[in-house]
């Protein structure tokens, strides 16, 4: 065991973790899809300070990229979308969307749909509205994923974006088992590599953790494959190049009182909780 290795493990037994859903689905408490489903309403509030929930859903076909298990799916299907799509890359989650969605009686206005959203499965001009929560910090090819919704976004049609930003304090996704703020900022990625592999080695689900996170490059060199670094800065160049008008705009900072640090360039990446951004097809 590398001297960080420990270092990181040891300062990893300071900081309590925060509440995760893969732990409570291990503990018996409740599946992701039932955790997704309560959190609902907080997917979406970042929003309703412009938007009203009708406005977003109601009667509309709603398209909910990397939905997971699909419980916020069908959190918009019940607050009066028309039809919702939920889209993502894991197949597992398939069967367990479904399982709420019949849970829900919500069946009848839900498809679960497997694939990559760099290229969407759906005609032009068919959906009234995009869900990207906590999606494009996820997604491999963030520029082709936007001109994707472009194209099957109806004229005048939205997609709602809310993502914490890479240096948030637990922008590296790994707070399942390292409670470390900004764990990512003071270690390596090879490190925290084999701290997260040692961590959940012993969980139920502690393969299935590191094949869901982790790949192998050209050179096989393994890395985090399930985050793709996604910075404020990063976000807004891809912003100018999007065909897409930007509607709605703001970051929101870690605390109300952090906001006037988190509007200063030297501190904005690391104390911002959310970036936040409507964009309409004109």
């Amino acid at each position: 065991m590398s001297i960080q290795v420990s270092i990181c493990k040891k300062l990893n037994r300071l900081f309590p973790l925060p509440v995760h859903p893969f732990n409570l689905q291990n503990e018996g408490v409740k599946t992701y899809a039932q955790w997704q489903f309560e959190k609902g309403s907080d997917t979406i509030k970042f929003f309703l300070e412009k938007y009203s929930t009708e406005s977003m859903f109601k009667g509309k076909t709603v398209l909910d990229i990397g939905c997971g298990a699909a419980g916020k799916t069908l959190y918009y299907a019940a607050s009066g979308a028309g039809f919702v799509y939920g889209m993502d890359i894991v197949p597992e989650y398939k069967e367990e969307a479904w399982k709420l969605a019949r849970e829900k009686g919500l069946e009848e206005k839900f498809e679960f749909i497997l694939g990559d959203a760099a290229a969407l499965p759906f005609d032009e001009d068919c959906i009234d509205t995009i869900i990207m929560n906590d999606a494009m910090e996820h997604v491999a090819n963030p520029e082709k994923v936007l001109e994707e919704c472009y194209r099957v976004l109806k004229p005048g049609g939205r997609i709602f974006i809310n993502f914490p930003p890479y240096h948030h304090p637990f922008g590296a996704h790994l707070s399942d088992t390292i409670g470390i703020p900004w764990v990512h900022l003071f270690f390596s990625e090879k490190t925290l590599i084999q701290v997260y592999k040692d961590l959940v080695s012993n969980l139920p689900d502690g393969q299935k953790r590191i094949n869901f996170r982790i790949s192998k490059d050209q050179q096989e060199k393994e890395f985090f494959s399930y985050i793709n670094k996604m910075t404020i800065k990063r976000f807004e160049r891809i912003l100018k190049q999007s065909p897409f008008k930007v509607e709605y705009r703001r970051n929101v900072p870690l605390r109300s009182f952090l906001k006037p640090i988190s509007a200063l360039p030297a501190f904005k990446e690391a104390f911002t909780k959310m970036v936040v951004a409507v964009l309409v097809k004109a």
